[in-house]
């Protein structure tokens, strides 16, 4: 399985924005999804926005008109803009590929001061 990293987290003041990366340890072209999901303090982790190999984007309630997903396939590496953040939007970031069933990273801590 692909392995993935993520970075770009940190305190942040709401209103800010912040970029989180994703960078995979092999070619991320030929993914056919991917994606960030979120798990905020003492909740389950949620589904925050997906990609496909074509570049076909869907997003959360939660993200729309905020986050932008998009990837870089020479780099192997997907990124997640986060535009005028909200405390609710704290907690940890995680990259995945392939769904529930596929890789995971080990997050990133995203946490949004009021």
């Amino acid at each position: 399985q692909v392995q993935l990293v993520e970075s770009g987290g940190g305190l942040v003041q709401a209103g800010e924005s912040l970029v989180l990366s994703c960078e995979a340890s092999e070619s991320i072209s030929s993914l056919s999804l991917m994606g960030w999901y979120r798990q905020a303090p003492g909740k389950g982790r949620v589904l925050v926005a997906t990609i496909t190999a074509e570049g076909r984007t869907s997003y959360a309630d939660l993200a729309k008109d905020r986050f932008t997903i998009s990837k870089d396939n020479a780099k192997n590496t997907l990124f997640l803009q986060m535009n005028r953040l909200s405390v609710e939007d704290t907690g940890v970031y995680y990259c995945n590929s392939q769904g529930p069933w596929g890789s995971w990273g080990q997050g990133t801590q995203v946490t949004v001061s009021s």
